[in-house]
């Protein structure tokens, strides 16, 4: 069984983008995590510590999104996929990076990816 902790519309502030002047300027990026889990030692207990601290991921992502300067939404995520699993013993992660208005008449673009943790 597999539960899920989810985190939408992270809105952070970042250099991203291949064109000159997406490096002169901060665009906003929208972060949505998906996060497995095993929730039923937390619903036990009724614990932060047996869970993991959603709000800690939040705090850690928006410092490395917000510090971050790449030119791809794919690289982005994958960095992003990186410190979840790593930093945070998550087994599987789903990141979408969406970045609003990145192309005239389409509300948002983005990219979606799945990760699991090695070992």
């Amino acid at each position: 069984m597999r539960d899920t902790i989810f985190l939408r519309e992270l809105a952070v502030e970042a250099v991203i983008g291949i064109q000159d002047w997406e490096r002169r300027v901060r665009q906003l990026v929208k972060i949505d995590l998906e996060m497995a889990v095993d929730a039923k030692r937390a619903a036990a207990s009724d614990r932060i510590e047996d869970t993991l601290n959603y709000k800690r991921v939040a705090k850690r992502l928006i410092e490395f999104v917000s510090g971050s300067e790449y030119q791809l939404v794919e690289t982005l995520a994958e960095n992003i996929a990186g410190i979840v699993l790593n930093e945070f013993s998550v087994a599987w992660v789903r990141v979408t990076v969406n970045k609003p208005g990145a192309i005239r008449g389409a509300r948002d673009v983005g990219i979606r990816i799945e990760r699991w943790r090695e070992g």
